[in-house]
């Protein structure tokens, strides 16, 4: 009787043994599903899931996930040919574009030049109003796409913030006089340096001051930390966390902005973007604020 207590007790011992072996076995699959189906999502590659494991139930779930992504394989290639077709058709449109509405402009010009009653006068300066529009419209179109195109492949060379910032201000010192904007500007004695694109950075600065000029209500303070972070902040009583919140939208525009494109925050997100940086808003107590955080060195 004990030697069959023995025997059942090494039988069940072996048992548990293999149930151990097995259910290790089936972790380290798991794992390996795991860590390669992460990889895949990661990486543009071709290779898909291969197991070690010899389980049949294990293998079965690799080859379900290894169909699922050979189709979003062909979906991510189909999105990003269908990406490139639309980049280059807003681009081949907005170029297109600009040939009539020189014309249209031309013929205004001569229009205005001609005698005319004082309501068609009014009509022509509507005309003229929505051409300017339009033209600024498109030349933001053909340059966004542009910069979609052009992914991150900038001209990148150490560049001091300050200094591009400081530019930029000063390039706006009319534009800014003219609303009776008296901007609080606190730059850092010592020269913050990131490696950037200095023209791409510069047009985000003119992008932030249009917006500034559109939605301020007389107020701006501008600040450049030690740390890299540029802060656009002004009293914009106009707007909402709703409206905030939506800045960086293509095409999104506050019905205040009459002569936005919406367009001025996209292209500084996606230029911001590009050289690995962060910008972001907030909306707090009627004040905008738009915070730049640049790559460290």
């Amino acid at each position: 009787m004990e030697m069959w207590l023995w025997a059942l007790s090494g039988i069940m011992a072996a048992a548990i043994l293999l149930l151990l072996l097995k259910i290790h076995a089936l972790q380290t699959a798991a794992k390996e599903i795991e860590s390669a189906f992460a990889d895949r999502l990661m990486t543009d590659t071709n290779t898909l899931i291969d197991l070690s494991s010899a389980d049949r139930h294990m293998r079965r779930l690799a080859n379900g996930i290894n169909v699922q992504l050979r189709k979003l394989r062909e979906e991510r290639r189909r999105f990003e040919q269908g990406d490139l077709e639309l980049k280059n058709a807003v681009t081949n449109i907005s170029h297109d574009l600009r040939t009539p509405l020189t014309a249209i402009c031309g013929y205004l010009d001569l229009l205005e030049e001609e005698e005319t009653s004082e309501k068609a006068a009014y009509y022509l300066q509507i005309i003229r109003d929505r051409a300017e529009l339009l033209t600024q419209l498109t030349e933001e179109l053909f340059r966004y796409s542009v910069i979609l195109s052009a992914e991150s492949s900038g001209n990148w060379e150490p560049v001091n913030v300050g200094g591009v910032l400081e530019e930029s201000i000063a390039s706006f010192y009319t534009a800014l006089k003219e609303r009776d904007i008296s901007p609080t500007i606190r730059i850092p004695e010592k020269k913050i340096v990131r490696t950037l694109d200095r023209s791409a950075l510069a047009r985000v600065f003119s992008n932030l001051l249009n917006n500034a000029i559109k939605y301020s209500d007389g107020d701006l303070e501008i600040i450049l930390s030690e740390t890299g972070a540029v802060i656009f902040t002004n009293t914009a009583s106009g707007l909402n966390e709703v409206q905030v919140g939506r800045l960086f939208d293509r095409f999104y525009t506050v019905e205040a902005a009459r002569k936005s494109t919406g367009l001025g925050l996209a292209i500084a997100r996606t230029l911001i973007e590009q050289m690995n940086g962060t910008i972001s808003a907030e909306y707090q107590n009627n004040r905008l604020n738009i915070t730049i955080a640049l790559p460290d060195e």
